[in-house]
């Protein structure tokens, strides 16, 4: 129904000046009809089994293969068992990729050349597999999960499958979670699998425990670069490259390069018998990647030659292996009834000095074990 405002003019005559129209009604923000449809799909959806799991993963279904990735991830016990049902299906068929790990200082620009050196890997005939370890918040254990938005072209690449990981925290990123996806992604025939860390901290350590090649990349002209990552991460690594080596910095990254290569005769023999080596390239202008690529897989062909590669994958099952133990007693401590009840007090006395740290540490332990017992 239209309404009209008019006003009397000095001649007694009326006229309309306004003609106000009717508003629409508000529309619902959410399509409800479309959330009942939904809700009828899910319910209906019926739960894959472990073996339809492990089939589809090997016949190469990503969506069957991200589902399982989920459940490796879920911290929810009724998933653990599926999960771990999984991997041991999975198993078998694994094994079979090079496996490389790649870390940096902040501001190296690690999206940016895993993109651009991903897309070469893809291009020789390779299935890619990217891990993404995403930094979570140390407040509300939420991540951004933006890793997938920023590899624009690996991400329609149908020889490539991203999956970014938020950290929750876990070693900066890295954990048995991550190995175990990488069985997965074997599994599903991917034959290269990047794995990119949070940045450089306590993560490489875990990284290098899972990985056939770790990459640091460096960059030129930050000033001290010797001095920009601890020693034992240049330890750590198979071959270092610097980037964002073009235009006025293509001299300083030269520079660097020789910079490096001294400080690294100075480190001890690496494990291998491989001498690392220094690259320069540049992920705009693709430069240098080619070069980096050929390098890891000469490395790889002498490591499975000489039994080092062998050698390495069976310490790093055996590392693994404690290290899940480690984990399992963590959670089932803290996770018991007994223990939880009482932690807190303990907590209280040893902050308020009526306790030492190692006394209630023991009296904890002693309730644990009573408590299984």
């Amino acid at each position: 129904m239209e309404k009209t405002k008019t006003m009397e003019h000095q001649d007694g005559t009326f006229e309309s000046h306004l003609t106000e129209m009717k508003g629409t009604d508000t529309q619902e923000s959410v399509n409800s009809s479309a959330v009942a449809r939904f809700k009828s799909i899910k319910r209906a959806r019926r739960p894959l089994s472990a073996q339809e799991y492990i089939d589809g993963i090997c016949r190469g279904d990503m969506s069957i293969l991200s589902q399982a990735i989920t459940l490796v991830e879920s911290n929810l016990p009724e998933h653990k068992q599926m999960a771990q049902d999984i991997i041991q299906g999975c198993l078998p068929y694994s094994g079979n990729s090079i496996r490389i790990g790649i870390t940096g200082v902040p501001g190296v620009g690690k999206s940016t050349f895993i993109e651009s050196f991903g897309v070469i890997v893809t291009a020789a005939g390779h299935k890619l597999a990217v891990l993404a370890i995403d930094p979570s918040s140390e407040r509300t254990q939420g991540s951004i999960l933006g890793d997938k938005t920023r590899m624009e072209q690996l991400s329609i690449d149908p020889n490539a499958y991203i999956r970014p990981s938020p950290s929750a925290g876990s070693l900066g990123g890295v954990a048995r979670k991550t190995r175990e996806t990488i069985i997965l992604c074997e599994a599903a025939g991917f034959d290269v699998i990047f794995i990119e860390t949070v940045g450089v901290g306590q993560s490489e350590t875990a990284v290098h425990s899972m990985v056939d090649f770790f990459l640091l990349l460096m960059l030129a002209g930050a000033g001290d670069q010797l001095q920009g990552i601890k020693r034992g991460i240049m330890e750590m690594a198979d071959s270092i490259a610097i980037t964002k080596a073009d235009g006025a910095n293509e001299y300083k990254a030269s520079i660097a390069r020789a910079e490096y290569s001294s400080a690294l005769q100075l480190f001890p023999k690496h494990p291998s018998g491989i001498n690392p080596e220094v690259f320069v390239c540049s992920s705009i202008e693709n430069k240098g990647l080619e070069v980096i690529f050929e390098s890891i897989k000469n490395y790889i062909a002498t490591c499975k030659s000489s039994g080092y590669y062998d050698e390495k994958r069976k310490e790093q099952a055996s590392y693994w292996l404690y290290e899940t133990i480690q984990e399992q007693l963590q959670y089932d401590f803290f996770n018991n009834q007994a223990v939880a009840q009482s932690l807190k007090q303990f907590e209280n006395d040893v902050v308020n000095g009526k306790m030492t740290s190692f006394s209630a540490a023991f009296a904890l332990l002693d309730l644990y074990k009573g408590n299984r017992s």
